[in-house]
């Protein structure tokens, strides 16, 4: 027979590892990207960031909202954690003239590794005191009563790199504009190389393979090189890892960070029904 107290000693455990993606932060309002000054001379990230700005543009006016699994790696506190499988649903934000529509939403279900199957998060952006709904998987077959969770709290964030109100592909194309306008607009030209490779795939995929390696190592570069596949199709980035410098010269260039969006099916109709617990 399990005992009371040890189940309420395990639920306080296991919630502090609620985990989320994500890759740019964002606020309540829509993000406007950073644009690249104008500038006489060309730049090597011009056509990574004219692609990231047209991805934007449709996510923002065709894509209202999509479902995918997503494949999450990240390294924490400089380790680097396990892939960790979530389906997910997401609703994108509508906002005009300056006011929220419809709020951004997100719903995950963790299905790998084991340790996490079953766990299930719901936020809706502005909603529940921005709290988000936190139903762990269940512990020795038995179910763990659900709890209402701070994004950006501290048992949120205990495992994870970014906390949910990050997710999703808009935010992560605002991200590439950010990152890459910053670059493109206060470094040199050679100081970056840009490949941009057709013919690539994940999965079954079609892809677009953008490679930015930054040449020289500098304090305010976060990576040594970023990967970007966008879908031909969808005009979507669907896959997104960066990789840290070597430790020593010629060495390896670890991985910091990866999400994989697969069996991506965009709008597929989610309504306010679908957020609500």
């Amino acid at each position: 027979m399990v005992r009371l107290s040890s189940i309420k000693q395990w639920s306080a455990v296991i919630v502090v590892v609620a985990a989320f993606f994500v890759v740019c932060p964002v606020a309540a309002q829509e993000r406007v990207a950073t644009k690249p000054m104008a500038v006489a001379n060309p730049h090597p990230l011009d056509p990574v960031l004219k692609i990231a700005q047209e991805g934007l543009d449709r996510v923002r006016t065709e894509v209202k909202d999509y479902s995918a699994v997503l494949i999450r790696r990240e390294r924490i506190k400089g380790k680097l954690g396990e892939y960790i499988y979530m389906d997910v649903k997401i609703r994108n934000r509508v906002v005009t003239d300056g006011k929220t529509e419809v709020p951004f939403a997100v719903i995950l279900n963790f299905l790998k590794p084991a340790s996490l199957k079953g766990r299930e998060v719901v936020w809706v952006e502005g909603k529940n005191n921005g709290k988000m709904w936190v139903q762990e998987s269940p512990l020795l077959g038995l179910k763990i009563p659900p709890v209402w969770l701070l994004p950006t709290g501290s048992l949120a964030m205990a495992e994870n790199k970014y906390p949910i109100t990050d997710i999703g592909l808009e935010n992560l194309l605002v991200k590439l504009m950010d990152k890459g306008t910053i670059d493109r607009n206060r470094n040199r030209p050679e100081d970056c190389e840009v490949k941009i490779l057709k013919g690539a795939k994940i999965e079954d995929r079609a892809c677009t393979m953008i490679t930015l390696r930054h040449i020289v190592q500098k304090p305010e570069y976060e990576f040594e090189r970023a990967e970007i596949f966008m879908d031909d199709e969808l005009k979507v980035p669907i896959r997104y890892a960066a990789f840290l410098f070597p430790e020593t010269k010629g060495g390896e260039t670890p991985l910091d960070e990866e999400y994989t969006y697969t069996k991506l099916n965009l709008n597929i109709g989610l309504t306010d029904k679908d957020f609500t617990r």
